[in-house]
């Protein structure tokens, strides 16, 4: 919006400001419900989206009182200004998001509505998928059912029947799984936008396991029909082989019986026609073998089927009766044949026969050679055994004829005489005849020899390759079933895997489910990883030189290997990503704290998880939050309110309402605290724990006040607030007492519950405590104001004389008890003073008096009342007491009492009695008889020093928070070192902390002609209390000198004696080794020495307290001197009288009034502290009422005028300044 426009119409930039805080918010909405998806088919998933989609609308419907305001406001807007382009503006942007909410709240509507429509569908697809699933279970029990084809007419008749029965159902059961299909069709184009993996996925393998039904049936229904065919073809194919048989033994017969009649082997011609019909046979029997090994295999079938049957029987004499008669046929060919080659020129005949079996078994064995090596996957080896089978068959077909070759050559040797060898050999004619016929049967039966020899081989080698084929079978076979029962589950868990969502699609409040689901996925993993090392266990003992896997096998051990490989990758990096995902958004991370801040605002985390912030804008980080920034310094308008419990009490009840702690019940503290088991209160707590309970608190602060709690926004302004008090290092830690101190002490609870939890916490299991404890809470405790910088007014940081003071009034036990702490705290004591002022606080906010200010007049009077004891119907308002105004005729110093509740008229007539009695009291009097509201403690130099409690981590003077501090716990030590510069007739309850009493006596020695030997000016008082303090110090330190030289020598003559009885030389000082048991002379030197180390460090600091309130007293009356210049042209204004800014209500005796305070009914002293760094409130008070208040402070000092008071101020301040030299110097050389 152009910037002339804002000018004009100012009302405008609070209009932009809502206009764009709601159209920021419906922006975020829209992407956050247009990002959000869900799983298709999980009712549960759908349904809790269905929830969160109701409570986003509740949201929506909740703000739009938020949109209807500002509709109004621009319609006013529009009213009021006359500014057409502001106009134009506003009517855009009005336009702009009414379309924008409509936009939100329609697709929030459509989209209830479909997730509505989506659970019906899924209910409905569920369903039918269940459906589905169980004609599945039913149609795989069916088909487990089945058993072996049975080769019987009946049986496959049978089998075939409930085949088809089984067909009917399963094209009955195909509509549920059409039906199941079809929902999950619908489910995927309707929903296409979310989740339909889960859909797609178990469609998939329904129809994947229908489908194998059906092909399981289909294959059956094939075996069935062939094994009927066969069984029909079967005895049909007996019947013609065995008439074929029957025809070819009636041939052998013919042609042996032609064979074997005389004379025909000496007719050629009729040996060559017996020879060709011989041929014709032989290949006849040749062609029907492969008929007879198919008609006896399936003979074989038909047997086992017809087990015990007398079909059975009938059939095994027939096929044992075609064996037989096969065989016959087989030896009467081979015979006719021995037959017809015998003739004149036999040992030819059979030695040729023997060279021809000779080579055909060496042909044998290099066939049976080839087939090696063993093939490295189980089809090869299949392929190898269904070879070597054949190769078998023909070894078994061999046998007869080798076995006839043998037995004819032994028996042609063994009938045939000498002569006729000698016949048969007749060449060469040089050699005799017992040498020829010596040679025949040499050379016959050395054939027949080596063909008996290589038969045999090749019988072993055929056998030992089957015995391996069969070891290779078998172990290939375990492998692959291993191998495919890995691939199984692998492609299973792969399946399931393929079902994950990417983690960034994931709802937040589903991290954790899904990561409990994944680590019980990998739980299950477990027995995968045996299979996968079974599986290469098995891979690895096929060595090369027994039996070396195929490349395919090794490829597939591989791929498996990597399959595994890749999953557990998978699965680690899944776990990892949703802890991440879990750590960085889940609810116990701090994402959701990201929306508590706004552009150009980031919120960032350090690596110790402490949040930090990033302003894109100017490119700077701070530790705290921009709301908490803003809250402190909105702090500072109450700066202004003179006393400071009051002023205390006010910041951390305005911070108590930014927190929504005001909202917080005690009870509901307790149970959060419970439920994180904070129990332990030394227990440090890290950011993460801290973020938990406050979120389970501001939860359920939400549910109880929807409208007023943000709960990122309050759980990162209370974590930014807790790390301010108690964390300022940012060491991302703090103790569990601590927390609980911190946000118990701001929740809504009675005053006295809070004292007694926080005393519990601290005492021991038998109810008591002692000063170790007790200092503990006063320590955590007093870090709340001391982080506002208001601790100097509450005794400093320094807990100490709070606890003395406890102990002291329970007459210095050593323990104490609950009710003693109750009725200690109920006198206010001064360090935690402020935390009862609070309480009034909150009780007044809503008060209204029926009464008007004398000084204001306003009424009623909202808030704390005033009413004067000193003078009659005087009423006085908050807003004019804080700030120190008072009426023409009331003075400061007069009595009056607080009403944070309407008064009673008991209260009234009390009252009245209080103030006549005061009407007849003396200003005397009441200087005398001051009235503290508090319970005042010793200071820091007042008693022993005791050891602070270790508080949660701090840092050094770095921070803004640690300097506030530091200046604080200055003044304090300033404020307190006041006292002890007091002469003896000044009681502790009346120490003059403040410039007024101080110039009073000063004043009073410049008035009073006193001897020499009495100091003249404050500077002089300080320096002869300086120079005492000094001689003390200075005997001290000679002391402890002496002491140390005194320690040095014992040291060296211990060393001495040490090496004079030859030992190992003691170690330097610096280097010191604790001292053992056996030296309790040398123990209590080191203790000694460290107890003067303290003595001496705590005179050292009481230098610096010196130092730092001259320093301070000199500002002090630089500002004093700053007011007396003032003209006096600025004399009057609201008739108010100034007060330095470091009065103190409490502590001045004359110039500041007395206060009462009534809680309900109940009436008590108060206290109200002017804070030293409290800004000067009204510095327009005019010079003669000035004169007046310096006159009534100081009636010695009367007769001086001004120029004389001016002197006074100059030589006081040069006195000042002369000691703060010295000092500084004297320190210097030191």
């Amino acid at each position: 919006m152009p910037s002339s426009v804002l000018l004009e119409v100012p009302a405008l930039a609070d209009f932009n400001k809502a206009w764009a805080e709601l159209t920021d918010w419906l922006s975020r909405l829209d992407r956050e419900i247009k990002s959000q998806r869900v799983k298709v088919g999980d009712l549960d998933d759908i349904n809790d989206m269905i929830i969160k989609q109701k409570a986003i609308l509740q949201d929506l419907e909740q703000r739009r009182p938020q949109l209807d305001e500002l509709i109004t406001a621009a319609q006013n807007l529009k009213n009021k200004t006359s500014n057409q382009e502001a106009r134009t503006i506003i009517t855009d942007r009005i336009e702009k998001i009414q379309n924008q909410w409509d936009e939100v709240h329609g697709y929030l509507q459509n989209r209830r509505q479909q997730l509505q429509e989506m659970l019906k569908d899924s209910t409905q697809w569920l369903e039918a998928k269940r459906e589905a699933e169980q004609v599945l279970e039913q149609a795989k029990a069916k088909l487990e059912s089945w058993k072996e084809i049975s080769y019987t007419v009946e049986a496959l008749k049978k089998q075939n029947t409930e085949l088809k029965q089984f067909s009917k159902e399963l094209r009955q059961w195909q509509i549920n799984v059409d039906v199941a299909n079809d929902l999950a069709l619908k489910l995927l184009r309707d929903y296409s936008a979310d989740d339909t993996r889960k859909v797609q996925l178990m469609t998939d393998s329904v129809n994947a396991s229908w489908a194998a039904i059906n092909k399981r049936v289909c294959e059956r229904e094939a075996a069935l029909e062939s094994a009927l065919r066969m069984l029909q073809q079967f005895y049909l194919d007996l019947e013609k082989f065995l008439a074929w048989l029957t025809e070819a033994e009636t041939t052998a017969n013919v042609l042996q019986d032609a064979t074997h009649k005389e004379k025909t082997l000496e007719d050629a011609k009729m040996v060559r026609d017996l020879m060709k019909q011989w041929q014709e046979l032989q290949a006849e029997i040749d062609a029907h073998t492969d008929v007879f090994h198919n008609l006896d295999e399936n003979g074989q079938k038909i047997l086992r089927s017809l087990e015990g049957s007398e079909d059975a029987t009938l059939l095994q004499r027939r096929l044992d009766n075609m064996n037989l008669r096969w065989s016959e046929l087989r030896k009467k060919s081979l015979n006719i044949r021995s037959h017809l080659e015998a003739s004149t020129d036999q040992w030819k005949r059979l030695h040729l026969s023997l060279q021809e079996l000779l080579a055909w078994l060496q042909l044998k064995e290099d066939e049976l050679k080839q087939q090696a090596p063993i093939g490295g996957d189980l089809p090869t080896v299949q392929k190898q055994n269904d070879i070597h089978r054949t190769f078998k068959r023909e070894l078994k077909t061999k046998e007869p004829v080798i076995r006839s070759a043998l037995e004819t050559v032994r028996i042609f040797l063994a009938e045939q005489p000498v002569e006729a060898l000698e016949k048969v050999c007749p060449e060469p004619r040089d050699l005799s005849p017992e040498e020829r016929a010596h040679n025949v049967t040499k050379l016959l039966q050395r054939q027949a020899d080596e063909v008996r020899t290589e038969w045999d081989k090749l019988n072993l080698q055929s056998a030992d390759w089957q015995k391996k084929i069969d070891d290779a079978l078998e172990r290939l076979q375990g492998l692959q079933e291993a191998m495919d029962e890995l691939d199984l589950k692998l492609r299973q868990a792969e399946a399931f895997k393929g079902s994950w969502q990417p983690v960034g699609d994931l709802l937040i409040d589903s991290l954790q489910d899904h990561l409990e689901k994944v680590k019980v996925y990998r739980a299950e993993l477990v027995p995968l990883k045996e299979k996968v090392h079974h599986v290469n266990e098995l891979a690895h003992r096929f060595t090369p030189p027994d039996l070396q896997l195929s490349q395919y096998n090794l490829s597939c051990v591989e791929d498996l290997n990597t399959r595994w490989k890749v999953l557990q990758v998978a699965v680690d990096e899944r776990i990892k990503q949703l802890h991440e995902a879990h750590r960085d958004f889940g609810p116990t991370s701090q994402h959701f704290l990201t929306t508590s801040v706004q552009g150009p605002w980031e919120r960032a985390i350090s690596p110790n998880k402490v949040p930090y912030y990033i302003n894109h804008e100017t490119q700077t980080t701070c530790w705290d939050h921009p709301k908490m920034t803003e809250l402190y310094q909105s702090l500072a308008d109450l700066n202004n309110v003179r006393f400071s419990a009051y002023r205390t009490a006010m910041k951390l009840r305005r911070l108590q309402k930014a927190l929504c702690l005001d909202l917080l019940s005690l009870s509901a503290a307790c149970d959060a605290l419970d439920q994180h088991n904070l129990k332990q209160n030394d227990q440090p707590m890290d950011i993460l724990q801290i973020i938990n309970c406050l979120t389970t608190i501001y939860d359920r602060l939400e549910q109880e006040h929807n409208n007023l709690v943000n709960v990122p926004l309050c759980v990162d302004m209370c974590l930014n607030w807790l790390l301010n008090v108690y964390d300022t290092g940012r060491t991302g830690r703090i103790r569990v007492l601590s927390f609980k101190t911190g946000v118990v002490s701001l929740c809504k609870a009675h005053l006295e519950d809070k004292y007694r939890y926080l005393f519990k916490q601290v005492a021991s299991s038998t109810g008591f405590c002692d000063q170790r404890r007790l200092g503990l809470l006063l320590h955590d405790s007093i870090q709340i104001p001391r982080q506002l910088g208001e601790v100097a007014s509450f005794g400093g940081s320094n807990i100490e004389p709070s606890v003395r003071s406890c102990f002291q009034f329970a007459n210095n036990k050593p323990e104490i008890e609950a009710a003693l702490f109750l009725d200690w705290m109920r006198l206010e004591p001064q360090s935690m003073v402020w935390l009862p002022v609070l309480h009034r606080v909150a009780a007044a906010e809503t008060a209204k008096h029926q009464a008007k200010c004398n000084i204001c007049k306003e009424c009623p009077i909202i808030g704390f009342r005033y009413r004067s004891l000193k003078h009659f119907n005087y009423d006085i308002c908050q807003s004019c007491f804080f700030s120190g105004r008072v009426a023409k005729g009331h003075k400061m110093h007069y009595p009056m009492v607080e009403y944070c509740t309407p008064t009673t008229s008991g209260e009234d007539v009390r009252d009245f009695a209080k103030v006549l009695k005061n009407k007849f009291r003396t200003k005397r009097y009441f200087a005398k008889h001051p009235r503290m509201g508090y319970l005042p403690v010793q200071t820091v130099l007042e008693g022993d020093n005791m050891e602070t409690p270790a508080s949660s981590p701090q840092l050094s003077h770095d921070d803004t928070h640690s300097r506030i501090e530091h200046y604080a716990s200055r003044l304090a030590e300033m404020e307190n070192t006041n006292g002890s510069y007091l002469n003896d007739s000044i009681s502790p309850n009346e120490s003059i902390d403040d410039e007024h009493l101080l110039i009073q006596h000063y004043c009073q020695s410049l008035n009073q002609e006193s001897p020499l030997s009495q100091p003249r000016s404050p500077a002089q008082i300080l320096i002869s209390l300086e120079s005492e303090e000094r001689g003390e110090l200075e005997r001290i330190l000679a002391d402890l000198e002496e002491e140390n030289r005194n320690l040095q020598a014992e040291y060296e003559r211990l060393k001495q004696q040490h090496e004079h009885k030859g030992l190992s030389p003691l170690p330097s000082p610096p280097e010191m080794l604790p001292v053992s048991p056996q030296s309790p002379r040398d123990a209590e030197l080191i203790a000694e020495a460290k107890l003067l180390r303290q003595h001496k460090g705590r005179l050292e600091a009481r230098m610096q307290i010196l130092e730092d309130h001259n320093k301070q007293l000199e500002s002090q009356l630089h500002r004093l001197r700053q007011l007396l210049e003032q003209p006096q042209a600025d004399a009057k204004v609201n008739g108010t009288t100034l007060s330095s800014p470091s009065t103190s209500l409490q502590r001045s005796g004359s110039s500041q009034p007395m206060l009462l305070r009534v809680v309900g009914s109940q009436t008590s002293e108060t206290m109200g502290e002017d804070e030293l760094l409290s800004p000067p409130q009204d510095t327009s008070t005019g010079l003669e009422e000035v004169m007046e208040q310096l006159n009534n402070s100081f009636p010695s000092s009367r007769g001086h005028n001004v120029g004389s008071l001016f002197h006074m101020a100059d030589d006081l301040g040069r006195a000042m300044e002369t000691l703060v030299t010295v000092m500084t110097d004297d320190k210097v050389l030191e």
